[in-house]
């Protein structure tokens, strides 16, 4: 029924914060955007502009590179422990891990109906193993990688949980505390087979 968005209009699309959606563009293509309802502006100062579902689509069907990315492709993600290649740590990672996770807060306020930031919003119940990674990361707990041993957040077959590993019972315990005041329910279960003690978490929905 509508014309797709020109070349343009989806490099400022595909551009878009990966967590909050925040575009950055020229007046005339985040106009565009607004009045082809692929995005909307805040009318909180600063008056930024973000994705609305319908453009958060059109983004998401863009297809992934056939090759492997770059390492530096200058888009966040999470560290959820484990990874062959994490990204180095350090000042500007502790900045980045901030300004995502602030992102989050507030879309956390732009989305849920009452405008709750202490509770998880949809994108987190679709991203499950990312958002509990960032509110880990973000807290200042050391992901799982290389020769350090911390957590790892990774999926279950149950819908909307996680499973956070850590390597003892203290590291766990605090895992658990950080998710429960990120507005996430936590819980501590052993498996059958190892015997490793891991949570099992699910965001919070009042």
């Amino acid at each position: 029924m509508s014309r797709p968005p020109t070349p343009a209009q989806r490099r400022v699309i595909e551009d878009a914060d990966p967590v909050t959606g925040r575009l950055r563009g020229t007046d005339a293509q985040l106009a565009a955007l607004v009045k082809r309802g692929l995005a909307f502006r805040h009318p909180r100062p600063p008056h930024d502009h973000f994705l609305t579902p319908a453009g958060h689509r059109i983004r998401d069907a863009v297809p992934e590179p056939p090759a492997a990315p770059a390492p530096d492709t200058g888009v966040f993600t999470a560290r959820v422990g484990g990874e062959e290649e994490p990204p180095a740590s350090g000042p500007a990672r502790q900045r980045e891990v901030h300004s995502a996770w602030q992102g989050l807060l507030e879309l956390r306020r732009m989305t849920n109906p009452d405008g709750a930031a202490d509770r998880p919003c949809g994108w987190e119940r679709t991203h499950l193993v990312r958002a509990a990674a960032l509110a880990l990361e973000a807290a200042g707990h050391r992901p799982a990688g290389g020769d350090a041993d911390g957590y790892r957040v990774r999926a279950t077959p149950q819908p909307e949980a996680v499973a956070v590993y850590a390597p003892d019972a203290r590291t766990l315990a605090a895992c658990a505390v950080t998710l429960e005041r990120a507005g996430w329910q936590a819980g501590e279960y052993t498996e059958p087979r190892t015997r490793a003690r891991f949570l099992l978490a699910s965001p919070r929905r009042v």
